[in-house]
């Protein structure tokens, strides 16, 4: 099996990246302001840990931003190479305003796995976008929720959109170390994002993290 690629979320400070890299993080996860759910920090602190972060190392901003000037400048201020738009109803005007005005970042959607009416928007979705990201929010919910739940979802709903897309699919929600191989096993994604389930009162783990990722890595033996 080909090495699952690991994203590290919810990163919230300079020392939280380090300690994400150092245990093998492909890509880190720095979120704006959310409706709800763990991890925001302030969009200069966005920048500053982004900044510190050497190549080849992708760094993601979560925006919760759905008007296309809104998203633009939000990526502006947070000098990411990547957007991860946690709204899974983000209209066709966002991607072409990212892709007009900021050309080189690259596009992750974020698909909360409901039921099968998932997969028809990751496939509409999928080809405007370079990666999808399958999550476990619900956002219908009186305070929306589009991430950092710490639940799980189906993952058979998961597999089929994983099969189907042309695009990168990354797995998020509820992952912790003694279901990644599972997780892994039943859906085959390009990469796992995780956030609650590598941190103790809110800080990131390294004991968690360390096992975590022993448990991924084993999974392409």
């Amino acid at each position: 099996m080909p090495r699952t690629r690991l994203k590290v979320c919810c990163i919230s400070s300079r020392a939280e990246a380090q300690l994400a890299i150092a245990h093998g993080a492909d890509a880190l996860g720095l979120v704006g302001t959310m409706p709800s759910g763990p991890g925001p920090i302030p969009d200069d602190l966005i920048a500053d840990i982004a900044r510190a972060v050497p190549p080849p190392i992708a760094t993601f901003l979560l925006t919760s931003e759905v008007d296309p000037d809104a998203v633009v400048a939000h990526v502006r201020r947070a000098h990411v190479n990547t957007v991860q738009l946690v709204d899974d109803e983000t209209q066709p005007d966002v991607y072409r305003a990212l892709r007009t005005e900021l050309p080189a970042i690259r596009i992750v959607q974020v698909i909360h796995v409901i039921d099968d009416t998932s997969i028809d928007r990751a496939l509409t979705a999928a080809p405007h976008v370079d990666a999808l990201l399958l999550d476990s929010g619900n956002p219908g919910a009186q305070i929306r929720e589009l991430g950092g739940t710490g639940r799980t979802h189906n993952w058979d709903v998961s597999r089929t959109i994983v099969e189907r897309s042309p695009v990168p699919v990354f797995l998020a929600g509820g992952l912790r170390a003694d279901n990644i191989a599972s997780a892994v096993a039943a859906v085959r994604p390009y990469g796992v994002d995780l956030c609650s389930g590598v941190r103790t009162n809110g800080a990131l783990d390294a004991a968690k993290l360390d096992r975590f990722v022993t448990r991924l890595r084993a999974t392409a033996g």
